[in-house]
């Protein structure tokens, strides 16, 4: 039986055509057996399916959501008024059984309060945590978590700690993945008083292999595979990291300018450059797994296009078939 994945066709800026096309190219992939049902406005979706070669008309089903969630929307209200949206709609979906999972680029707020109105948390699961990637030199780093929970308590990192490993052995391959707290310093007196206490229990959990604390420095040399850390320290750390990707090409630019680099050399650079930021575009990674929800969720920036749109639907198919959601639920049982 075909993985079945609820797409929301409206959202980002560009929905709902780089939506449609990008619901297209994932069905065109290689050794993948997925059938779409895309939610939104059946007046502006279907004609954008009806382009599409008939192979793939076949395995999208489009169903009807006239309300739209804004980015700028109250999240919650929007949640609770709308229930004729995209976002409603989609998740209803997986909630009644006739989708195996959940995929949006819209408002970010609506989905997590939806995924978690909706949905629910997974049994034990105190807070469903999103997850943000960093590339290494040694592969990606999973950070989490990256805004969804500002303030934390050490027993929150714990099963952050937990679901991060979970989903970096089933969608990474990684089968003993390592974890660290990132923190002020290495030795493990260090930092507020959570994160001591974090540190004392992620030292004494079953079924982790914890590393012991990273420091900010540390992330990108690759310290571990899963950093855990509370969501306004994450929220802060991914997004310096990404400025970094934007910033620093630049400055390097600038700075061949400066020096007088013949033409010739100034393209050897920028073509390495440009494969190093190729490493931090989000449009690769697929979006970011809302862990901890009684469902398979995922979330992409508001810019995404058809690129972004087909990486997140393949991600959740490999979350959904390595049964990510239901791993999580027994370990936090166990």
């Amino acid at each position: 039986m075909p993985t079945r994945i609820a797409v929301d066709a409206m959202g980002g800026d560009d929905a709902p055509e780089v939506v449609v096309e990008g619901a297209a190219m994932a069905l065109r992939a290689e050794g993948r057996d997925m059938a779409l049902l895309l939610t939104g406005p059946e007046a502006q979706v279907r004609p954008l399916v009806g382009r599409l070669d008939t192979s793939v008309q076949a395995r999208i089903t489009v169903v009807d959501a006239p309300e739209i969630i804004g980015m700028h929307e109250s999240p919650a209200t929007a949640i609770k008024t709308k229930k004729a949206s995209s976002i409603h709609v989609g998740l209803g979906i997986c909630k009644a059984g006739k989708a195996d999972g959940f995929v949006s680029a819209g408002n970010t707020g609506a989905v997590m309060a939806g995924s978690l109105f909706i949905l629910g948390r997974l049994p034990g699961i105190a807070r469903p945590s999103v997850i943000g990637y960093f590339p290494t030199l040694k592969g990606t780093c999973i950070l989490l978590d990256v805004g969804t929970n500002v303030d934390c308590k050490a027993e929150h990192l714990v099963q952050f700690a937990h679901m991060g490993a979970i989903y970096a052995q089933e969608v990474f391959g990684i089968a003993k993945a390592s974890v660290g707290l990132l923190n002020v310093g290495e030795e493990p007196g260090k930092g507020c008083e959570v994160a001591k206490e974090a540190y004392q229990a992620l030292s004494q959990a079953e079924g982790l292999s914890f590393v012991g604390n990273v420091e900010g420095r540390d992330v990108m040399a690759h310290a571990a595979d899963v950093v855990v850390c509370d969501g306004f320290t994450g929220n802060v750390l991914l997004k310096f990291g990404e400025s970094v990707a934007a910033i620093l090409p630049k400055m390097i630019g600038a700075e061949m300018m400066r020096l007088a680099m013949p033409a010739e050399e100034q393209a050897v650079v920028a073509k390495a450059l440009k494969g190093v930021r190729a490493r931090f575009d989000y449009k690769e990674f697929g979006g970011m797994p809302l862990l901890g929800v009684d469902g398979s969720v995922l979330i992409g920036h508001g810019g995404s296009d058809a690129t972004a749109i087909k990486n997140m639907i393949l991600a959740a198919d490999t979350m959904i078939s390595h049964k990510v959601s239901e791993r999580i639920a027994a370990s936090v049982q166990k």
